[in-house]
């Protein structure tokens, strides 16, 4: 991680205070090897999820991310009853503008805005219309400077901002002429970063949650081989609006019941727990454990690709893959080991897999 005074003072921010710039379009000039993406999700009244992604280039391996900008929106919605339905919208090589003073995206007729409290999203692709306000319920936060870096002169990096870690959501949905609106709660994140992700890291987990009054955000990343396979945890937990834990260094990972994913092969853990020892000589301290119920999006990345770039990915020995988990986060307040206040709830979270197992 990117924390100390001079990476602070490098990048231009302040620790503990967030700008709405930094929400705003950060990977100019977009050129090779950059990426960037502004991310909401949500559960909806109805047990629904619903994503959206507004990107400066498809991230998806092998498509474009040398390339100049090619922005494209995508929606996934999943239903109680296993429905799927995910649309990607052509690219807008000539046609989008992105903001720098805030976040401001206009991808055609998209739009994504907001100010670090109140957002609008606005994405219509194939059939699928979604009208969706997002109001902040937990303040703006990120991990120290938000920026990780990679290799010994820290010469590359990727960098993530969790503007709204919780919000109220008002959807309104149009689906092939049938339209629905919805109340929920929200997530918004942005990304962005100068290589691509895959010659970084070899895979994550990445969770969110709300359970009782408590918001998480938890996140354990580990490295590229050739970056010594380094593991980075990353870790925020709220209670009523107010942050209570968020130190990296106080945080630790383990994944149990692992099996093979049948459909991409990688290894999916049933159980993800992040222990937080708040205060050791007090014996205060927050375990959040997510138990997988059903998988929900299993893409195998080389089946996006086309023609060529599809042989060429075959012939790397490339076999990314990304896959979206549903089940049971449960947070509990500990105290000498002993659970103190205990909480559960529905909780949707990735694994994102670019190396070989």
């Amino acid at each position: 991680m990117a924390d100390r005074p001079a990476d602070y003072q490098r990048l231009g921010i302040a620790r503990g205070e967030i700008a709405p710039w930094e929400d705003g379009f950060r990977s100019r000039p977009g050129g090779p090897g950059t990426f960037e993406w502004w991310y909401f999700d949500c559960v909806l009244d109805d047990g629904s999820t619903l994503v959206i992604n507004f990107m400066v280039k498809d991230f998806r391996v092998g498509k474009g991310v040398n390339q100049p900008p090619a922005p494209v929106v995508t929606i996934e919605l999943d239903r109680p009853d296993g429905t799927h339905i995910e649309r990607t919208s052509p690219e807008y090589p000539d046609d989008h503008d992105f903001g720098t003073d805030r976040c401001d995206v206009r991808i055609g007729d998209n739009r994504f805005s907001g100010d670090l409290h109140t957002y609008r999203i606005h994405a219509d692709v194939d059939g699928v219309v979604a009208d969706v306000t997002l109001t902040g319920q937990v303040p703006s936060w990120r991990p120290e400077t938000g920026h990780v870096t990679f290799g010994e002169e820290k010469h590359r990096y990727f960098a993530w901002l969790p503007s709204v870690p919780q919000g109220r959501v008002e959807a309104t949905l149009t689906i092939d002429g049938t339209t629905e609106t919805r109340t929920g709660t929200g997530y918004h994140d942005h990304n962005w970063g100068d290589a691509e992700m895959a010659r970084l890291m070899h895979h994550w987990y990445w969770a969110r949650a709300e359970a009782g009054d408590y918001t998480v955000i938890a996140s354990d990343i580990t490295a590229a081989k050739k970056y010594g396979s380094a593991e980075i945890p990353i870790f925020m937990l709220a209670k009523n609006g107010e942050i209570l834990a968020d130190r990296a260094n106080l945080v630790r990972f383990t994944k149990s019941d692992e099996h093979p994913d049948p459909v991409t092969g990688k290894p999916v853990a049933n159980t993800l727990v992040f222990d937080y020892d708040a205060a050791p000589e007090g014996g205060e301290g927050f375990r959040v454990t997510f138990r997988r119920e059903n998988t929900i999006v299993q893409n195998r990345m080389i089946e996006s690709l086309k023609g060529a770039k599809r042989i060429l990915a075959r012939l790397a020995g490339f076999n990314g893959a990304y896959m979206r988990f549903t089940g049971q986060v449960t947070v509990e307040h500990l105290t000498h080991g002993e659970a103190v206040d205990s909480v559960s709830a529905p909780a949707l979270w990735e694994l994102m897999y670019f190396g070989k197992h």
